[in-house]
């Protein structure tokens, strides 16, 4: 895990503006990141250099008294990133970019629905709206702090963007990742019917989950097959994060070590850069490594290791084309090409809440017919016989889910049928 607060400011920006870059979140040219230094220094990206290759010596510093420090021209939305710390005392960090998803919401001039999923309204909380005005003007600084100024940290600015502010910058960078995961959700599931936000009943259903109190345990030393379990662990919770199927914040792995152990993710350690020591071993449902906080679904895999023996890995997870199928009222259905059928089989879609208020019940579904869960407003849970094929499952769904949305400009979904399903059933001994 890196200490991000000990990195520099100006190796902070350019380590998030290279992942706003690569994750297709900004161009070449566009976006602006700051950080506010404790000394009242402003840190920005430079104007008109390549944002896809930022040094830390392009990062420009900008002291109290407005001296310009550094080899380029600073941003030109420098006023606005002024204005708005000196609006909000508790902002330390900004970012400004122009992801798709949110752009085309800028552009109707509408706010993505918080409300159809939980951790959204919590990491991002409600939006608000600047009007437009011309880019880097102080008029542009103005609305856009009118808007900060009414308690918002998000804002949508009209034919613009969004913009977030943060208690520092990687705080700043989760908003800004939710806001166009929300953003794309919503795009993707109004392809596909009537969405269903959360209601009142959910969100104070949502209160309720809270991780297991579990006592502290040592353990006395890690076997070969758990460091390789681990290590592999690592490396496809960081493919997942590359291939946008996690999350910084967001996306749980677990393998089950033996009939009284398994390893998982922690809470809240950013995806991304997450580690073998970051991973937490689970002893008997009831004892974690000491000093980690576990994932807040320990007692759901820990259900599913004790009532399918079949099972070694289990994947939470929020792929934004497999969810827009969990806040719609359509149903996900596998029958679509052979290979996708054979790796999911029948994927439920489940109430919300059922996951984490009824473990117990909750893991019974997942027989060898039905190794992936859809859960409304909430995730998709995938398992498997081994790591890599939970895995292999979870991009299959999520890929599926993209095909399935791409037929409804193309024209009817026409299904394999039961004859074929059965076919495929036979000759791939399928249980």
């Amino acid at each position: 895990m890196i200490k991000f607060n000990l990195l520099h400011p100006a190796d902070q920006i350019v380590m998030l503006m290279e992942r706003i870059y690569r994750y297709g979140m900004t161009t070449t040219s566009g976006g602006n990141l700051s950080v506010l230094d404790d000394n009242g220094d402003i840190w920005i990206t430079p104007s008109g250099i390549d944002k896809g290759s930022l040094q830390r010596k392009d990062i420009m510093q900008i002291k109290s008294d407005g001296t310009i420090i550094g080899p380029h021209t600073p941003s030109v939305e420098l006023p606005f990133h002024a204005h708005v710390y000196k609006t909000r005392a508790d902002a330390k960090a900004i970012i400004h970019a122009h992801s798709p998803a949110s752009v085309a919401f800028s552009i109707v001039r509408q706010i993505p629905n918080v409300h159809l999923v939980p951790n959204i309204n919590k990491i991002c909380g409600e939006v608000g709206m600047a009007e437009y005005d011309v880019p880097g003007s102080e008029a542009l600084g103005k609305k856009i702090s009118k808007s900060f100024k009414n308690g918002y940290d998000t804002v949508m600015m009209e034919n613009h963007g969004v913009i977030v502010i943060g208690a520092n910058l990687f705080d700043a960078f989760m908003k800004f990742e939710t806001i166009d995961m929300c953003a794309k959700l919503e795009i993707r599931a109004k392809n596909l019917g009537t969405i269903k936000p959360l209601s009142q009943k959910h969100i104070d259903i949502s209160l309720q989950k809270k991780g297991e109190i579990m006592q502290d345990f040592v353990p006395s030393g890690y076997s070969s097959d758990e460091r390789a379990i681990r290590r592999e662990m690592c490396e496809l919770i960081h493919r997942s994060y590359d291939q946008q199927l996690f999350t910084s914040t967001q996306g749980t792995f677990s393998v089950k070590l033996d009939d009284n152990s398994f390893v998982i993710t922690p809470y809240g350690v950013d995806r991304k850069y997450i580690s073998v020591e970051d991973l937490v071993r689970i002893e008997n449902g009831k004892y974690k490594e000491a000093g980690k906080t576990p994932s807040r679904s320990v007692a759901l895999h820990k259900h599913i290791y004790d009532s399918q023996p079949h099972i070694k890995s289990i994947i939470i997870s929020h792929p934004p084309n497999m969810m827009a199928f969990a806040v719609t009222d359509t149903q996900f259905d596998a029958h679509t090409i052979p290979e996708s059928y054979i790796a999911l089989r029948n994927v439920p879609k489940l109430p919300y809440g059922s996951s984490f208020l009824q473990p117990a019940m909750f893991a019974k579904i997942f027989d060898k017919k039905t190794p992936v869960v859809l859960v409304e407003n909430d995730c998709v849970i995938v398992t498997g016989s081994t790591l890599l094929q939970a895995f292999d499952r979870l991009e299959v769904a999520e890929y599926s889910a993209k095909a399935l949305i791409d037929t409804t400009v193309l024209g009817d979904m026409i299904k394999i049928n039961e004859e074929q399903t059965k076919e495929i059933e036979r000759i791939f001994k399928l249980d």
